[in-house]
C-alpha cells in the first residue's frame, strides 16, 4: 500500500519534473549560444497561452473519456468571425464576445449532434472538422482579401503582452479549478469518465455532461481566438490550424490519462502547453527543422501515453 502512495505520487509530480528539467535545458542551451533568454521566455509565453486556454477548456472534454479533434478549426473559425466583426463594430469588447459566442454554439452543435444520432462525440467531431475548414475558406473568400483578413494591428498592440495574456490565461484557469473541483459537475464528469455504466445508474446524465463540458470548451476556444487575433491580427487559412493537435499532446504531456475520469486534472493543460513549446523551441536551437519537431512530439507522446496506460489498461473500465 505504501509503495502504490509512493508510486502515484511520483506520477503526479513527473510532468512537473519534466517541465522543469526542460526549462534547466531551455535556461543552460540559452546561456550557452548567447540567446537573450528574456526575449526567449516571453516568446514562449506568448506562443504558449493559446493552447494552454484550449487545452484548459477541453480537459473538461477529456475527462468523459472523449476527446474533440475540431478544436483547432473551430478556433480558426472564431477568430475569423471575430476579426469580422471588429472590423464591422471597431470594438474589441464586441469581438471577444463574438469568439467566445461562435465557439460555446459550435461545442453545442457537437454536442447535440452526437445525442440526437446517439454517436460518440468523437465521431461527431471528425465531421465537423471538415465542415469549420471548409468554412474557413468560405469566410476569408467572402470576407477578407481572398487570402486573409486583417483587423488593424494598432487596435490589439495594447493587449499582445505577456502580462495581459497571463491574466486571462489565470483567470481562466481559476474559473475551471472552480467548476472541476469545487462544484459537483466536476465530480460528476469524473465518475462518469471513470464508470459510465455506473454513473448512468446513478441518475447522471450523460448528455447533460456532454453539454456542460463542450460550453467549457467553448468559452475556452473563445478566448484563445481572441488571444489568437492579438498575437497575429493578420488572419489566414493556416491560423490555429495546429492548435487542434498541440492540445491532444499538451494535455498528455501535463499528465492527464487518455481515459479520463477520476485522475484528470485541470493543470495538466497548462503544465503540457508550456512543454511542449520549451521542447520546440530547445529542438530550434539544435537546428532541428519542423518535420523532425514534429516527429519527436510524436514519439514523445505515444511514449508517454504508453507509460501512464501500462498500470491502467486491465483496470479499465467497459464503455
Amino acid at each position: 500500500m505504501k509503495n502504490s502512495k509512493i508510486k502515484k505520487y511520483i506520477m503526479n509530480l513527473t510532468p512537473l519534473l519534466g517541465l522543469a528539467v526542460l526549462f534547466a535545458a531551455f535556461l543552460i542551451l540559452g546561456t550557452m549560444q548567447d540567446i537573450n533568454i528574456s526575449y526567449g521566455l516571453k516568446s514562449i509565453l506568448s506562443q504558449s497561452v493559446v493552447v494552454a486556454v484550449v487545452a484548459t477548456g477541453a480537459i473538461f472534454i477529456y475527462t468523459l473519456g472523449s476527446f474533440d479533434i475540431s478544436l483547432g478549426a473551430s478556433t480558426a473559425v472564431s477568430a475569423l468571425i471575430g476579426g469580422i466583426v471588429y472590423n464591422k463594430t471597431e470594438n474589441l469588447l464586441v469581438m471577444t464576445l463574438v469568439c467566445i459566442g461562435v465557439a460555446v454554439l459550435v461545442g453545442l452543435f457537437n454536442s447535440v449532434l452526437a445525442s440526437v444520432f446517439n454517436l460518440p462525440v468523437f465521431v461527431t467531431t471528425i465531421a465537423m472538422l471538415s465542415v469549420l475548414n471548409a468554412l474557413v475558406l468560405v469566410l476569408i473568400k467572402v470576407n477578407g482579401t481572398g487570402s486573409q483578413i486583417a483587423v488593424p494591428a494598432a487596435a490589439v498592440r495594447s493587449l499582445n503582452n505577456t502580462t495581459f495574456k497571463m491574466i486571462v490565461l489565470l483567470i481562466f484557469v481559476l474559473l475551471c479549478i472552480f467548476v472541476f473541483s469545487f462544484t459537483k459537475i466536476g465530480r460528476m464528469q469524473k465518475f462518469l469518465g471513470g464508470n459510465p455504466i455506473c454513473a448512468k445508474l446513478s441518475g447522471i446524465s450523460e448528455k447533460k455532461m456532454a453539454i456542460i463540458a463542450f460550453v467549457m470548451s467553448g468559452i475556452g476556444v473563445g478566448l484563445g481566438a481572441f488571444l489568437s487575433i492579438v498575437y497575429a491580427p493578420t488572419l489566414t487559412r493556416n491560423t490555429a490550424s495546429s492548435v487542434g493537435m498541440d492540445v491532444i499532446i499538451a494535455i498528455v504531456f501535463g499528465g492527464m490519462p487518455v481515459s479520463g475520469g477520476a485522475r484528470s486534472k485541470i493543470y495538466a493543460a497548462v503544465i503540457g502547453a508550456f512543454s511542449m513549446t520549451l521542447l520546440s523551441q530547445i529542438m530550434v536551437m539544435f537546428n532541428l527543422n519542423s518535420g523532425i519537431g514534429q516527429m519527436v512530439k510524436a514519439a514523445i507522446f505515444i511514449l508517454v501515453v504508453f507509460l501512464a496506460t501500462s498500470g491502467q489498461r486491465g483496470k479499465m473500465l467497459p464503455r
